[in-house]
């Protein structure tokens, strides 16, 4: 495709449905390439609007709302950055020929609904997960876990639609599912009343593989693997993140079979994050995002091509490189505190630990738990990056 001037009747037009941390960085990669960036997220301020041509705030699960936008701003490519879209909107717009999602507009309508995806990668592609079941009712969830078949305890309950680990819980037994039933639907942000509840595996690490699908040369589409990100989670909420982690090779081989697999049948271009557990040689299917990972935010640091300039690479038909540069990690700084507008300490210090950076997200209100910035370190190892990168993001104070 040609890249024209933004702003001007050749500009080539990309709208980003969602516009944090993650929209952000996409929309600065595709504005180093000559882009014209619209920004759309559902409250005024996001960190993507501070950055692109345009912003604009909508309910973006509200299909009239967002085919007018659409309609209005011409878009050639729309990038879905978040789950909470109507998702059958773009579907509808895109068999139309009026707009081009990233991916493609069904890989977005998987993958934004848990039940969906599942559903393709055990039942369809016959990948290797954990045991699950859906429910719509907390009599019913009960019976998926306790029944004769049930998938027992501890189990792993999620909202069908949701995004950061919001709604998940780990549950231990009975005494403990009407809990996990309120705050999967207080999590949900669409199809609230719906959960899937996973059987535990027993698993060492869990890893994302960044799999790119883009094109060659030669016009047909290529798989790219970037080196497997090891992370940890709390609450399903990412906190800690490296690159690479160590695998054996069997286990890698297998994950990268998986991903493969699953990215081939979501098909289009761009970046999916591919989430798996792995013990051993053994690789289960967690979960698939089409687009850039917050756990990928270490790509950075720790990679030539971060994983959103390979996204917005992979967008416009131009060749990526996933090489690695060094041993990278990341860890998540959080606000700490509720309040509007603060300030940040100890940023002088974090970056005077050598071989760190820093990303703050400008969030114009913060929350105690909410993800506000990411402290990023490079290193000779995966474990000295990590000691400066949670060193780092401890001696970022947010305050008022």
């Amino acid at each position: 495709m040609h890249i024209g001037t933004p702003l001007s009747r050749t500009a080539t037009r990309v709208m980003l449905l969602g516009a944090g941390e993650l929209g952000k960085e996409v929309i600065i990669a595709l504005q180093r390439l000559g882009v014209e960036v619209i920004a759309v997220d559902r409250y005024d301020g996001a960190p993507g609007h501070q950055v692109a041509h345009r912003a604009q705030t909508i309910d973006m699960t509200d299909g009239n709302v967002l085919a007018r936008l659409i309609d209005s701003e011409k878009p050639a490519i729309v990038v879905p950055e978040i789950e909470a879209i109507a998702t059958e909107t773009l579907v509808a717009l895109e068999r139309a020929g009026l707009c081009r999602v990233i991916p493609s507009a069904r890989a977005a309508n998987l993958t934004m609904n848990r039940e969906g995806i599942r559903r393709l990668a055990a039942e369809e592609l016959k990948l290797p997960t954990s045991r699950y079941a859906f429910a719509d009712s907390l009599a019913s969830l009960r019976a998926a876990v306790e029944g004769p078949e049930g998938i027992g305890f501890p189990c792993i309950i999620k909202p069908v639609m949701s995004s950061s680990g919001k709604g998940q819980s780990r549950v231990e037994g009975p005494d403990d599912l009407g809990t996990a039933w309120d705050y999967a639907n207080a999590g949900g942000r669409v199809n609230k009343g719906r959960v899937i509840v996973e059987g535990f595996v027993d698993f060492e690490y869990e890893i994302t593989l960044l799999t790119v699908r883009a094109y060659a040369a030669s016009g047909e589409v290529e798989t790219h693997f970037c080196a497997p990100i090891g992370h940890i989670q709390v609450k399903g909420d990412y906190v800690e993140s490296w690159q690479p982690q160590a695998m054996r090779p069997e286990a890698l081989k297998r994950a990268q079979a998986i991903a493969k697999a699953v990215t081939d049948n979501l098909g289009g271009v761009g970046l999916y994050g591919v989430e798996c557990f792995v013990k051993g040689d053994e690789v289960w299917f967690s979960e698939v995002s089409p687009r850039p990972h917050d756990t990928g935010m270490v790509t950075m640091i720790s990679q030539k091509q971060s994983e959103f300039e390979l996204h917005a690479r992979a967008i416009l038909g131009l060749p990526v490189d996933v090489s690695l540069r060094s041993p990278g990690a990341s860890a998540v700084i959080y606000g700490g505190i509720d309040a509007t507008g603060v300030r940040f300490e100890g940023v002088d210090a974090a970056l005077r630990i050598p071989g760190t950076d820093l990303r703050l997200f400008g969030k114009p209100v913060s929350y105690t738990n909410r993800r506000m910035g990411v402290a990023l370190a490079e290193g000779e190892d995966t474990d000295q990056a990590r000691q400066r990168a949670k060193l780092a993001a401890a001696l970022v104070r947010p305050g008022v």
